[in-house]
């Protein structure tokens, strides 16, 4: 089934109140949002993608064979035009795709971001080692562990929370570090926020995605 959807005759219209089911899905398609230094920033809708287009604010990027090119507004209707898309908008005149990345052109900082404490970042943080043991495994082979345990006041927190394989974990049980005569190969610590680390990604993350992020598979931020 063709996605195309009829849109009024200007660009501007494109960011206006959708008139249909489909129109509606495909401006709230996700794009995900690069800054100067083409490093992910932000997942927004393509309704605010063809806004900041529209504005000169960001460019198209464009994947073609491993390589990227950056479009504004009329360039990416001529490649709308040329390599047609089966998720595009059009007007009686000419059709426009639905953009997956865009770079801003004014942005260049990074917006100053705590990471999120989730399972997969603390894997990421620990890099799937052991942190008793100081051994490599999977993630479907590892634990995570209360430094000081749970149920005698121990926090969950960043600083009280690591990786443990299940023999550590289990050779631990309900004790200390100290009570087990067992050592921490590092001190647990909250880690410094990186580009990315925010971000969550869903079912609708697009492949051309994956030159800028690592998809983030464990993303359910934990809690007492």
């Amino acid at each position: 089934m063709n996605a195309s959807v009829p849109v009024d005759s200007a660009a501007a219209p494109l960011l206006g109140s959708a008139r249909s089911n489909r129109r509606i899905m495909l401006l709230n398609r996700p794009v995900l949002v690069l800054n100067r230094l083409w490093q992910a920033i932000h997942v927004c809708t393509a309704r605010r993608a063809f806004s900041l287009l529209c504005q000169g604010h960001a460019q198209v990027v464009h994947t073609d064979d491993g390589s990227f090119s950056t479009h504004d507004f009329d360039s990416w209707r001529d490649i709308s035009e040329r390599q047609p898309d089966p998720q595009m908008v059009h007007t009686s005149r000419w059709r426009i795709r639905i953009p997956r990345v865009i770079v801003l052109m004014f942005f260049e900082r990074m917006p100053r971001q705590e990471v999120k404490f989730t399972r997969h970042n603390i894997f990421e943080r620990d890099k799937c080692v052991c942190q008793y043991c100081g051994g490599h495994f999977d993630r479907k082979d590892l634990n995570l562990d209360h430094v000081f345990p749970r149920d005698r006041g121990g926090a969950m927190t960043w600083e009280n929370i690591v990786c443990s394989c299940i023999r550590c974990n289990t050779r631990k049980g309900n004790r200390t570090p100290d009570e087990a005569r067992m050592k921490l190969i590092r001190k647990p610590e909250r880690p410094k926020w990186r580009p990315f680390a925010h971000l969550t990604f869903g079912a609708e993350a697009h492949e051309s995605w994956k030159h800028f992020v690592d998809f983030a598979y464990w993303n359910v931020e934990l809690g007492e």
